[in-house]
């Protein structure tokens, strides 16, 4: 067990591990997650290999997102309805499930195109269940409530030590095996989160005396917003990044094979670049003494991963593109983090699910619209325009949002939870 002492930067950045929930939630995530991002690697460079079409490739990602555009909402009063450990549980087998189909599909021949889009979108399903459950889940793990935004920062780092690790291993095994083995080591690391929630140790919260419906629990949650503005300014935020600035990974299979004239080590070189920066981001997030102001950093972190993004599109070599690529991972992650840790500090366990659903429209779900015209765009204009255009266009998102974000009001506000 870590022994908190804040005078000690390195292990205050880690004294959410202190819980014994939170660290088996921690490994097992950690294990699932490098599968995980092999996966996404795999199916974006399976794509794009197969069809040399950025268009394509915007649709597979489209579909394989934009449920959570339509169904997070739901899946976050699901996750405030019933038991949210039971809901991830159910969840991750589901995951499971799909992953052994993927793989078994792709190491046998019998796919094409649509087959991974339809999986992508069974996929994206289930995700829009898992991921409000999931953030949602987070305060339960921490015994203690001022480590919350610790957990949060924590879990962020795991992802992003997942993506550094997972594009790197997957990088390798394309080259030298294809995608299939990619999709099979992601099957088998769902062992480990499976396990691990199995192995957790829950206190169950009270009953709650009223569950609303599917329709009203939305309309508590989009009421809770509109009496926010701080939140409902972060979210806005979120979902214009997300649109215009967030899809350019979509690119990076055309930028590794066409702009800088690589292969798939070279894809793997790039993701695994943006995850060591986002990495870095996420550490420093750790180690922030609680309650520091996040909406500054939130606005200056979106700048500054708009900013790379121009440097991206202007890079001349592969070199360059790379220092880009890791700086833009530092300003995405501390932007995503922040975020999610604003929204998570700010709003009552009641409406939990149903505001951080909206938080995961606002991320994940405006994401696929902005994958479907960037790659519509990258068809007629070609990856670097259209990353320039997507670095110019956040600019000014974040210059107007982030500006009103700063001059709301920082008080949420406060709904009694209902008898």
């Amino acid at each position: 067990m870590l022994t908190t002492n804040c005078s000690l930067p390195l292990l205050a950045a880690f004294r959410s591990l202190e819980h014994r929930n939170f660290r088996l939630y921690f490994a097992g995530q950690s294990v699932s997650l490098i599968g995980t991002w092999m996966q996404r690697l795999a199916v974006s460079w399976l794509v794009y290999s197969a069809t040399h079409s950025s268009l394509l490739l915007g649709v597979v990602l489209f579909a394989g997102q934009i449920p959570m555009l339509l169904l997070a909402p739901y899946g976050g009063t699901v996750a405030d309805r019933y038991s949210r450990y039971r809901i991830l549980l159910i969840t991750q087998v589901a995951a499971l499930g799909q992953a052994i189909v993927l793989a078994g599909l792709v190491l046998s021949g019998y796919y094409n195109t649509w087959v991974v889009a339809g999986l992508s979108l069974l996929l994206g399903t289930i995700n829009a269940f898992d991921i409000p459950a999931r953030q949602s889940l987070l305060v339960e793990l921490v015994d203690d409530p001022t480590h919350l935004p610790n957990a949060i920062a924590l879990n962020s780092t795991m992802v992003n030590l997942a993506r550094l690790l997972g594009p790197a291993v997957a990088g390798a095994l394309l080259t030298l095996l294809g995608a299939g083995p990619c999709f099979a080591v992601n099957a088998l690391s769902f062992g480990a989160v499976i396990g691990s929630l199995l192995l957790l140790r829950l206190v169950p919260r009270p009953p709650r005396p009223r569950r609303p419906g599917a329709w009203e629990g939305l309309r508590e949650g989009w009421a809770y917003l509109r009496q926010a503005p701080a939140l409902r300014r972060q979210l806005l935020l979120m979902a214009g990044l997300s649109f215009c600035a967030l899809p350019y990974g979509t690119l990076l299979p055309v930028f590794a094979q066409d702009v800088f004239h690589g292969a798939a080590g070279t894809f793997g070189l790039l993701n695994s670049v943006a995850g060591a920066g986002a990495l870095a981001g996420a550490l420093y997030l750790a180690s922030r003494p609680a309650g520091g102001s996040q909406r500054r950093l939130i606005s200056w972190a979106g700048l500054g991963f708009c900013v790379s993004l121009l440097g991206l599109a202007l890079s001349p070599r592969l070199g360059v593109g790379l220092a880009f690529v890791g700086l833009g991972g530092v300003g995405m992650m501390l932007f995503i983090a922040g975020t999610n840790t604003f929204v998570q500090t700010h709003v009552p366990d009641h409406l939990r699910g149903r505001v951080l659903s909206y938080y995961v429209m606002a991320f994940q779900g405006m994401q696929p619209l902005g994958s479907l015209l960037v790659g519509w765009l990258a068809r007629h204009l070609g990856a670097p325009h259209t990353v320039l255009l997507q670095g110019a266009a956040g600019l000014l998102v974040v210059l107007v949002l982030g500006r009103g974000a700063r001059r709301a009001l920082v008080a949420p506000a406060v709904v009694a939870e209902p008898a």
